[in-house]
Formats: C-alpha cells, structure tokens, sequence
C-alpha cells in the first residue's frame, strides 16, 4: 500500500500525525494509496517554514519570479501525459479531460509571467510644492488555499501561480481525495526554480482547515468547494482578520430559445451536462427549453445522444465520455437524489439506475439520467447533484425561463441558445450570475479574464485569477514624498491642506 506525504521544505514529509485517509481507485472501487492528515502543529511548522522563506522571495524582483513560472509552463508540457494519468487514476476523469484540467491551470500560470506589468504601482509628480506621490503593490507575506477533489490540478495552479508571482508564500491544503496531482505540481515547481518553502502542500481535513483559519501567521485564504463549507470558511477567516475568497456551488441553467439550432444545443447540453461526470461546478444541470414544442424537439435530440455515452474507466480509451463519481458516497447521494425525483413526480426518460460495467461493478460509476417536466419546487431542482443527471424544465415564456435563473440561490454559470442577438444581449444584461454563455454552455472565462459567480455561489468581492488575482493577492501602499529645496526650521501643528 503506497503511503503518500506531505511536501514541506522542499522534501516529501511523512505525517506524524498517525491519522490517514484512503485514496481510492474510483474505476474499482479498492484503495490505492493512504494519505496522511495533518495535525494544526504539522500545518504550524509548515507555516513557520513558508514565513521564513517568504521575506527573499518577496524581494526577488518580479521579472525573476516570472521567470520560475515560465520555466514551469515548460515543466508542465513536459510531464502533461504523467500527470493527466496520476489525476485520472485518483479522480477517475478521463485522459483527454484529465490534460485538459491541467492545461486550463497552465494558461493562468502563462498569464501570471506578466506579473511586472500587473504588479506595477501609480505615480503623481508634483502633488503638491514638492510632492511626490506613488503607490506599491506589495506581497500579502504567507497565503493558503483550499482546493476541491474535482479539478485537482487547475484550481490549486488558479491559486498558487497568482499569489506566487506577487511574491508571497503559498501553503496548499487539496482533497484528500486526489492529493497525488497537487505533490507533483510543488515538485515542478521547484525544478522550475521556485526556492524552498514558498509552496507547500499539507495534506489534511476539517483539522489541518481550522488550523489554517486560525493560524495568525497566514494573511489570505482561498478555497472552493460546496456552499455550507464556503460559507463557514469565510465567516471564520474574516473573523481572524484574514483576506477571504470562497466559492461554492451552484446550479447553472442553460435557455433553449424556439430559434436555437437544436442539433447544437443538444451536443452542448450532452457536453456540459454530462462530461467529467458532471462532476463540475460549471456543469450545465437544468435545460430550460422555452415552449413545449422546443421542448419535445429538445428531448427528442438529446435521448439517443445520451443513451449513445460511454461510460467506463480511463483505461478505456480516450474515447470514453466519461468515467466514475469521485466515491462510493458521491455515487449514493446521487442515486437518492434521482430517487427523489421519481418519487415527486418528474419524468425519468433516461434512467441509468441499473447501469453496470462488466468487470467494474465495485466501482463508482454512475448512468447517465434525463429527467423532463421537472419543477422548481423538487428536490432534483433545488440541491446541486454533482452528477450525470440532466433535469429540464419547461418554460412557456422567454420571462419565465430567465425568472427561473435568477430566482435561483446559486449564480456561479449559466447560457443561452438562440439566433436572436436581442435575445441573447438582453440575457447578459439582465442575468444576475457571475458567467454566461451566448450559445456557449461552460462559459469559463480564459486566464486573463476573471472566474467567479454571484449570489450564494460565492462569498468576497474578487474573483479568481485575472487582474482580480493581483489585488487579492498583494496590498496597496501609498507613499506621499516631499523633498524640500531647502531645510524649513520648525514644527508644523496643523493639518497640512493643498494651496
């Protein structure tokens, strides 16, 4: 049995803790691997160890910090096959969709290599008689992330390559789940030139997070994952005076207008709905066909495209649509949650409850679900799945469809199909979340945009990566300079106002 780290110092660590979690193989359902769970002293030490390390980094100049990332795009390229395989034996992802989770954490890395622009302060000449003012962006000192099991290797690079770049030191805490991915990224890293300490990994749960809540040491705390857990992290980190961003999760809807192309919008649908095993917070989740004639015509194109997936293991082939959920307990909850839609009246038109893959049936594969005339008041509708279940809804108005997306307590994605430009502009206006879609159904934005919903999708007032990153990452200090012509004698003991 393979007993994994932690990465402190720029050496694998064994826990000391005595307390581990299993890694499990999703295909087969067996444990792969043990992962060790750190006690608050072990996250302490890596602390103390990333404070020590920070202050020459932060004084490295930014140009030579960029440098250490573009090293690491090429490290990256280089083992793209290796760590695409690691993510998919522990996720369960396929390898196509695997590469692409560590693709779409590289182009933000790509991006941060512009930090000496980003990083660059403002300057006033002559404020005053002799006055000079200007601004720093200055590094934030030791900064913390927690990242989920489902993009093991993208989030943590959306996280760490920013706060890196503007000179801080980053401590990552990843899913115990799927903590292989995160080791080997901190071990590119420092090939790439990072020195030691300034990215770690500390592998843990609810005990290693609390320990990073309350650690007066870190400054910033980024996380992603479910909603009751964002919500919690960031009433306590605010409440220890820590920068805070959480994003948590959601129910993306996508709009089919009468006008859609609807070949188009059931690849789409098929796409984003089902790919990764929905196991994406920007998953489409709720089809909302507008009229029951788009509807008829939507569910018509989408059953065969459905009943045709592949489903099965990464070894499969890359031809695979789409593997395993993450655990056994994953697997469960979504079949209660279909259950329940059943049970309330919705209309199963694909039912994957029997599926079974032949010489896998320990493993934690799920079918794919289409569920039709689902309504808002159903359990399906309300709660996020994390799973291969599509729910459409009927809209009999273009102001019912779009009511239905901004009723909704989450606000992370959602899209709209149609040949209408007045449709679609007056969409993008009017929605209230975060990232929309114009006949795009995962409409995350490229790195030098910012990734982040609305609503109780999130939790803090800076997105993720993009120019936000850089704010959230460093701290603006203004400087008022006056260097006179001559030496003034005397003190001056009212408030100095401009003349």
């Amino acid at each position: 049995m393979q007993e994994l780290t932690h990465y402190l110092d720029g050496g694998h660590v064994k826990g000391t803790s005595g307390r581990f979690a299993d890694v499990m193989n999703p295909a087969t359902g067996e444990v792969q691997a043990q992962v060790p769970l750190a006690s608050s002293a072990e996250v302490d030490k890596a602390v103390q160890i990333a404070a020590a390390a920070q202050p020459a980094w932060a004084a490295t100049n930014p140009q030579r910090r960029a440098r250490v990332l573009m090293k690491f795009v090429d490290l990256l390229n280089r083992d793209m096959d290796k760590l695409a395989e690691a993510l998919s034996r522990e996720h369960g992802k396929t390898l196509p969709d695997a590469a692409g989770d560590v693709q779409r954490g590289l182009e933000v890395v790509e991006y941060c290599i512009g930090a000496p622009q980003m990083l660059k302060g403002e300057f006033t000449d002559s404020a005053g008689p002799g006055i000079d003012m200007y601004s720093m962006r200055q590094p934030l000192g030791v900064t913390a992330g927690i990242t989920p099991f489902n993009f093991p290797a993208m989030i943590p690079m959306w996280m760490f390559a920013p706060a890196i770049a503007c000179g801080n030191a980053f401590i990552l805490k990843p899913s115990e789940r799927d903590p292989s991915v995160p080791l080997m990224l901190a071990e590119l890293m420092e090939e790439a030139g990072l020195p030691k300490g300034i990215l770690q990994v500390v592998n843990g749960d609810k005990e290693a997070v609390d320990a990073i809540l309350h650690h007066q040491v870190i400054q910033s705390i980024g996380f992603v994952g479910s909603t009751p857990i964002a919500e919690y992290i960031y009433a306590t980190g605010c409440a220890n005076g820590k920068r805070v961003q959480c994003f948590g999760g959601a129910k993306n809807h996508m709009i089919i207008m009468p006008d859609a192309d609807m070949d188009q919008a059931a690849d789409a649908l098929v796409g984003a709905g089902y790919g990764a095993a929905g196991e994406r917070c920007m998953a489409i989740s709720v089809a909302v066909p507008v009229g029951d004639e788009t509807a008829d015509r939507l569910i018509e194109k989408l059953v065969p495209r459905i009943e045709k997936l592949k489903v099965g293991p990464y070894t499969a082939g890359n031809d695979v649509d789409y593997g395993p959920v993450v655990t056994a307990a994953a697997k469960a909850n979504i079949e209660r949650l279909v259950q329940s839609g059943v049970d309330q009246g919705a209309k199963l038109v694909v039912d994957g409850r029997d599926f079974k893959l032949q010489g896998y049936e320990d493993g934690f594969f799920v079918g794919p679900h289409l569920f039709d005339h689902v309504t808002k008041d159903m359990d399906i509708y309300k709660h996020e799945i994390f799973g291969p279940v599509l729910s459409t809804v009927r809209a009999q108005s273009y102001e019912e469809a779009i009511g239905l997306a901004m009723d909704h307590e989450y606000g992370n994605g959602t899209a709209i199909f149609t040949r209408d430009g007045d449709a679609a502009r007056d969409f993008a206006n009017r929605i209230n979340i975060g990232m929309v879609g114009i006949n795009v159904p995962i409409p995350v934005p490229l790195a030098y945009h910012t990734f982040g919903g609305w609503k109780k999708s999130v939790f803090g007032d800076l997105n993720q990566h993009g120019p936000d990153a850089f704010k959230f990452y460093t701290r603006t200090k203004t400087v008022t300079a006056r260097w006179p012509s001559g030496i003034k004698e005397g003190g001056e003991f009212s408030i100095p106002v401009m003349e």
